[in-house]
Parts: C-alpha cells; structure tokens; sequence
C-alpha cells in the first residue's frame, strides 16, 4: 500500500504565490519545444456500449436529457469529449444488456435501431468535430450460418459491418472515423485485410482500422507482416496499466488504450482517470484513453453499475449525478484537442506524480500535472503495484516558443477523502511567468491545468430533481404509432432483443405490440442465455402483482414467460433466479425457481396455444405466489424461498418470436 501524506490545505496554499526564483528545494522541469515536438494527441472519449450502457439516457425527459448530453460532449462545459466511441449491436448481450443489430436477419436492414446513431448524432451537434469510433462485441447468427466465430465467412462480415459504417452516413450523416475487429476476442489476419478492401470498395476509404481492441500481442504479427500493417492504422488495446509492449512501439503507428477505466465513478474512481489520463502517455506513449463506459445508464445492480463519467439512471425521476470523472477529463479536454502535440519532455515528478505538455504549434501551451496517491487511485483492473507521492515543490522552466509566455490560466482539483470536502475543476488566480519560470507547490492527491487557452468553464445547469425510486404502479400499452425509438422505455434486454411492433393482422386490440424479434441464437460475446428476457423495476420489488397480454407466435414448441425477482442480468443472465410463469404451445404451463427451468415449482395443463393471446396474472407475496391464466386461477399457494427481491421480466423460452401487450406492475 502507498503511504499518503496528508496535506493541510490554507488560505496561502491556495493563493498560489508564485515567485521569480524556486521554492527551497524545488524540482526543475524543463519544456521546450524546440527540439521538435513528441507524437500527436488524439483525444480523450468516452464508450456507449458493451453493453447497452446508455440504455436509460434515451428516457429522459427535457430539459434533463440535453442537460446530460452537454456535460458530456459540449465543449468548454463539462468532460467535452474529443472521441465517442459506441457499440455496432449484434443482438446479444455485451455486459449489461443487449443491442439491437441493423440486420437481424441476412435479408433485413433498419438504421433506425437503438439508440447509438441518435447519440452520435447528439454528439456531434455538440461538438462537430467529435471523431466517431464503433466496434462489434456481437454479430447476429446469420453472419456465420450458425456457429459461434464471425470470420466462418470473411467477405460477409466485411459486407455487415461496411453497412453499418455506410448506414451512419446514408440515413444520419454521420462520418464514422474508426472500426474495430471484434472486442477482446481473436482476431483474424484474413478478416481485417478483407474488411480494408471492402471498405476501400465502397468509397469507405477515410474509416481507419483499429485493432485489435484487447491486449497489446497484435503488434507482433504487424512488424512482420506488411500487408497487415498497412491495414491496420491504429493499434487499440484495453486496460494497458499506462505501459504498452516494446514491438507495439517498434511498429511506429498511434497506440490507443482504446478501453480504460471501467471503475466505479466516486472519487477513488476519478483518482484513477487521472492518473492514467497522464500516465498511459508518459509511461506508455498511449496518445489517446478510452472509457468504459461513457455514463452509467443503466440499472445498478446490473454488472459494473456506476461505471460511468457520470451517473444517469432514473429516466423516471429526472435524477442524475455529476461525478469527479467528468471534472477530471475537462483538465485535460477543455485546453487540448486531437492534433496537437505532446512535448518531448514529460515524465514522472521526483516526489511522486506525473506531468504532461501539450502544444498546438503555434504558442499555445497546457501543463497538467497530477499526483494521485496509490490509495486513491486503484483502477478496477490491472492490479497497481505500490509506489509513493509526496507534497512537493516544482518550477517549469519555458523555454523556445514559450518563453514568451507571460502568464496561464490555472484550474485546480483537490480529493479530500478524510473530510469528503474535495474541490473539483475550480479556476484559480493567474500565473505570472518570470524570465521563463515559474514554480508551485504541490500536494498530494491533486491536478493542475496551467494553459494559455482562456476558453475553459465548470459548466452549470439548475439543480435536477432529486432520487425517486422507480414507480411502484407501472403501465405500459405499447400503443406509441411512431415510436422515437426501437425499445420500450425501461424495459432493458438482457438476451434477445424486444421491438415495438405493428400487428397488422390482429383483428382485435393488440396491434401496437412489444415482440421479440431473434430467432436464432447470435454469436454472443458474454454467456447468454437460452432463453430471451428483458428486465424492468425496481431491483429491490419483493411483493409484486405483474399483468400482461403475450402471444406465442411459434406452435408447438413455443413458450413465454413473465417474471418477479429476478435476481440477476448482464453477463450472468444464464444464472438469474426469481419466479417465472411459463405458458406454452402445447397446452402446458410450469412455475420455475430459475431462467433456465430447471427448479420446476409447479406444472400442469392450461390450454394455452400458439396465435392465441392470453393474459397471465402472476402474484408474489412474501413467500408465496399464485397465477392467473385468462383472469381464472391456474395454480396457486406455490412456496418461494428465495430471491427475497428482484426485477420484474417478460420472455420467451427461446429463440422465438413472440408478443406482449398491456404490462403492469404494481409492487408494495
């Protein structure tokens, strides 16, 4: 463990009186920009996606959902991303959740899907010159005719994912700068040389290739292999731990941690963005970082929850958070921009700590400096070996085209974690430069921004409206002719994918439907389940009344359910426990203790067919449970020992189509 030395904070201290000659024992940086310049920066950004992270965002009411999107992308506001980097759905669940792809099937295409083309598009109304990034962590299951590796066939995913590429521009006009291979997984050298031609083949020549989104061991095969490194433009990997590998280096192209973070965002996790925000440059020469994930949309007690730069999950209630992440970025964002350049020296501070230089050639100079303590500033992965940080005094001599500078603006962060008073992205009295100079002190667990750029602000908006726990009393109709988009509000798909529908043929009241729409199972990136299901609720629900209409649209085989504590999602969705009131086509029912099936609590006859709607009425109370089929009792006084809580869910017994109409929840 770190020692930390804590700093007593005075009214001096923050006065920042800098003076002409060094503080007693003062270290000296040098930055200079005359022996050229180190290698471009690229920018910092955030990840919607993998998976469906940003589920909840797309719910909020105005003005609170454009008052979240400007905290992160409007410029000199809040994080004022450089880089958006997003999920191509392949109907399968990515960590907390499904998305939809724009091809279910070989014969189908909608770019209208989801919700990631309408939050580039949000982005970029923003700021226009955020660079777009997408990446496939699924593919559905035509892709590879049904096995569970996307290069079976490498001239057909080249087709799938140049249309998404060719989709963004023809249906939303956006230009999508960089792709990806196929997160965290193998990569394969045939597919990325035949997804470089048909891309070219397209007019997709501009879209740029990163590879291969998961360790550094790519590089390996590029320094021998020239046909492959002249496919490949950037090389991305996750969660380096600032370091990158010596062939990574040797092959001369931009280094990417092109995902970090993934920490949950209190001030321990703001702790760690800073401190790979510099570090992954200066011990890794990794010229742009990532986040996983962009913002926490999405239930909490999904996998990962609270991930995020920021927290935005309670669409209901209008409630979101403002963490110390976002803050963190605008040190860096808000006086930077991709194109600008590094100088050559930065590096460690003698006393713990780090420092980087950035310029835009033409006299424009930021300084940030951090100095996180071991302690405060554990990133979730990789493990951080022990090192020390000190206070300490520092002077940075100018020197070149800065010697001219004569005084920067100054932004200043302090974590406090023993009185929980921190001071976030605060802007501070100018620095006189003397001759060149100037010095500072510096304490522990702090960042500094010193810049010439004048243009920074903390952003504010009125306060939101406060915590409010998801509604007991829940009705949802599904009656919405043009829905803004594919997905009900707060339903969120944990395996398949659950679309408004219209019902053409029904000659009766469901024509405005919810329909499960994958038929077979995808290529899946995490441990899907068998079985569709999408969630809803309050995780804590213990006594629920759950109503709705569904329709088995495959006979014989087919099945639905509906459920009440359902205890788990994400990339555990295969384990997830709770009650579950299966109906089928065959003219049975079961009562199950899990997703999958197996702890069978009841069963019998009920009649039920497929093409045929019917109601199912499931009642939780304490630990017992009853059901309606139809408003008639099916079975009764069935023994639930456990969960105590949980989600409510719809689903299917698997890959299937299927309806639901006019669900309602009551709990308490």
């Amino acid at each position: 463990r770190g020692h930390v030395t804590r700093v007593p904070v005075m009214a001096a201290r923050l006065l920042l009186c800098f003076a002409l000659s060094p503080l007693a024992a003062a270290a000296i940086y040098r930055l200079d920009d005359k022996p050229g310049l180190g290698p471009e920066f690229d920018g910092i950004g955030g990840l919607s996606g993998g998976g469906a992270t940003s589920r909840l965002l797309v719910n909020y009411q105005e003005p609170y959902r454009s008052q979240i999107l400007d905290y992160l992308f409007k410029p000199n506001f809040g994080a004022s991303l450089h880089i958006l980097k997003v999920e191509i759905g392949g109907d399968a669940q990515t960590t907390d959740g499904t998305e939809p792809s724009h091809m279910h099937y070989e014969d189908d295409d909608n770019y209208f899907r989801g919700y990631e083309w309408w939050l580039m598009k949000e982005a970029k109304k923003r700021n226009p010159n955020i660079k777009l990034v997408a990446l496939p962590w699924a593919f559905p299951a035509w892709i590879s005719g049904g096995e569970n590796w996307p290069y079976v066939y490498p001239d057909r995913t080249a087709f799938y994912i140049s249309s998404w590429i060719h989709g963004a521009k023809l249906y939303h006009n956006l230009d999508i700068d960089y792709v990806g291979i196929w997160n965290e997984r193998s990569y394969d050298r045939k597919y990325i040389m035949v997804l470089r031609q048909t891309l070219d083949k397209v007019g997709l020549k501009n879209v740029g290739i990163i590879a291969a989104d998961g360790k550094w061991g790519i590089a390996n095969d590029l320094i021998v292999d020239p046909c492959l490194s002249d496919a490949v433009e950037i090389i991305g990997a996750h969660y380096p731990g600032t370091v990158s590998s010596s062939n990574a280096r040797k092959t001369g192209k931009k280094l990417w941690s092109s995902e970090d973070y993934s920490t949950v965002n209190n001030d321990i996790g703001g702790g760690c963005w800073a401190r790979i925000l510099n570090q992954n440059y200066v011990n890794g020469n990794i010229t742009s970082t990532i986040a996983w994930n962009l913002l926490a949309s999405y239930y909490k007690e999904l996998p990962f929850g609270q991930d995020g730069l920021m927290t935005a999950d309670e669409p209901w209630s209008g409630h979101y958070e403002v963490q110390s992440p976002i803050w963190i970025t605008a040190h860096t964002t808000q006086f930077t921009q991709p194109g600008w350049h590094y100088l050559k020296n930065v590096g460690h501070l003698k006393k713990g700590g780090s420092y980087v230089a950035l310029t835009d050639g033409k006299g424009n100079l930021t300084i940030i400096v951090e100095t996180m303590s071991h302690d405060h500033s554990v990133c979730i992965r990789p493990p951080l070996l022990p090192f020390k940080v000190f206070q300490q005094n520092v002077t940075f001599q100018l020197r070149g085209s800065f010697k001219q500078i004569e005084t920067l603006k100054v932004w200043y962060t302090k974590f406090d974690f023993f009185k929980n008073s921190s001071k976030f992205f605060s802007q501070h009295s100018d620095i006189k430069v003397v001759n060149g100079a100037f010095s500072m002190p510096v304490g522990v667990d702090e960042i500094w921004t010193m810049t010439t750029i004048s243009t920074g602000k903390r952003g504010t908006v009125p306060q939101p409206p406060p915590s409010r726990s998801f509604p007991k009393d829940y009705k949802d109709d599904f009656n919405v002719k043009i829905p803004p988009f594919s997905e009900a509000p707060n339903f969120a798909d944990q395996t398949g994918v659950f679309e408004y529908f219209i019902n053409y043929n029904d000659p009766g009241d469901h024509v405005f439907t919810l329909r499960q729409v994958v038929t077979e199972r995808p290529i899946t990136w995490a441990s899907d389940a068998d079985q569709t299901i999408s969630v809803i609720g309050d995780y804590k629900w213990q006594d629920v009344n759950i109503t709705c209409d569904v329709l088995i649209e495959t006979a014989n085989t087919g099945g639905v359910f509906i459920a009440g504590r359902v205890n788990k999602g994400g990339e555990l969705i295969r384990h997830a426990e709770g009650l579950y009131y299966w109906i089928f086509a065959d003219g049975k029912y079961k009562v199950t203790n899990d997703l999958p099936g197996k702890t069978v609590l009841a069963s019998g006859k009920s009649g039920t067919r497929a093409w045929k709607w019917h109601t199912l009425t499931l009642r939780i109370q304490g630990d017992s449970a009853y059901g309606l089929l139809n408003g008639y009792p099916l079975w009764k006084d069935v023994r639930v020992a456990h969960p105590q809580n949980g989600w409510a869910a719809i689903g299917t017994g698997g890959f299937e189509l299927a309806q639901f109409d006019n669900f309602h929840v009551q709990a308490g």
